[in-house]
């Protein structure tokens, strides 16, 4: 088996990557990795005013001041939105002042968030910017002047056409269950009309309104491709379980000797999706029939099997895997391991969503028809 795309039109994407970490590293200095978050009030939110400078440094990390002060680009898919797929809303870091809504949120592929459109009455500063040796609009917001990104008119058409590419550090992100508390309380009408939520009252039980699973059928690269694109899917990430080494290494679970599997973690809405369905896409993504193996890939780490969370799951695996064995949907028996999840450990940072990082990366799965 196997042994980065902000400020530019899509199909210029890999060739700034490594231009804009330049960018960066030249108008930042290294940051401590962590993120700096002002208290959150319990009135509503309606002053938003730009701190002085001395201010500004301490409440900012140098990543975050880099950004919205200096018109740094942090690097793709290592950031901290890109694939935050939670309910709720986007605010200035430096002021406090609403952007943009996960409602608007879309996958561009780019390694940073993008959204088709601002939060509706937002308004935001436009200029132009001819930087990196091209014409590009640069996004700033209009209270504080935070530079916050640019904007592109390759994005969904049925959206408008417009991509919104924005940096994680010039934005904090609200989520719906705390829209009131942090004074954002007016937003969750968004939601409520969206049906992501009847307000912040039942926030909290629709944010826990999910379940999860985890399954191994070989190369997770693969696999996680299929898996996120599943409606009802909210958040995938690859990784190893099932072993007995802790805090095993991908070289380590390479030997074979951990005992671990290369598996998905998968946190799905079981009201859009339910676990018999994804359990029907597992079988249809991979061959369930070859012991320790998939295509090219050798060794128990490329096992099939589902791990279950609860013994409702097991009832459910079980019952699909007989219900496929019965309608002899394969010509050879099922291998698939069903047994109880152990700890999952989340894979190394450049395994997550390794093909959208690599379009053309090693694939060995495809999804089946029925």
């Amino acid at each position: 088996m196997k042994l980065s795309t902000l400020a530019l039109p899509l199909s210029l994407v890999a060739a700034v990557a490594v231009a804009a970490a330049v960018t960066f590293l030249l108008r930042a200095a290294p940051s401590s990795g962590e993120r700096k978050v002002a208290d959150s009030p319990t009135a509503p939110m309606n002053d938003f005013k730009k701190p002085d400078a001395a201010t500004l440094r301490a409440k900012l990390t140098a990543e975050q001041f880099a950004v919205t002060q200096k018109g740094g680009t942090e690097p793709p898919f290592r950031n901290e939105y890109w694939d935050n797929h939670a309910p709720g809303i986007y605010v200035d870091v430096v002021s406090g002042e609403p952007l943009f809504s996960s409602l608007d949120k879309f996958e561009s592929g780019t390694g940073w968030p993008s959204f088709t459109a601002p939060i509706a009455g937002t308004e935001l500063v436009l200029k132009s910017d001819r930087t990196l040796f091209m014409k590009r609009t640069e996004v700033r917001s209009k209270l504080a002047d935070s530079h916050l990104g640019h904007v592109f008119d390759d994005g969904p058409a049925d959206k408008g056409g417009q991509r919104y590419c924005m940096n994680s550090a010039s934005m904090r992100f609200v989520p719906v269950a705390d829209l009131e508390k942090s004074g954002y309380g007016k937003y969750a009408a968004l939601f409520a009309k969206a049906g992501a939520t009847s307000g912040s009252a039942s926030a909290s039980a629709s944010a826990a309104g999910t379940e999860t699973a985890i399954l191994a059928g070989g190369c997770f690269w693969g696999m996680e491709e299929i898996l996120r694109k599943i409606p009802g899917v909210q958040k995938t990430t690859v990784g190893y379980t099932g072993g007995t080494t802790a805090n095993p290494t991908y070289h380590a679970v390479c030997t074979g000797e951990t005992g671990h599997a290369e598996a998905i973690e998968v946190v799905f809405d079981p009201a859009k999706l339910s676990y018999e369905a994804l359990l029907g896409y597992f079988f249809r993504m991979h061959d369930p029939t070859t012991l320790n193996r998939q295509h090219n890939d050798v060794g128990t780490q490329y096992r099939s099997a589902i791990f279950v969370t609860s013994e409702a799951q097991r009832a459910t695996a079980q019952a699909v895997k007989s219900k496929l064995t019965a309608a002899k949907k394969f010509s050879r028996p099922i291998t698939t391991e069903i047994t109880t999840a152990s700890r999952f450990y989340s894979a190394e940072d450049y395994h997550q969503k390794y093909l959208i990082k690599n379009p053309d990366g090693y694939n060995c799965h495809i999804l089946r028809s029925e």
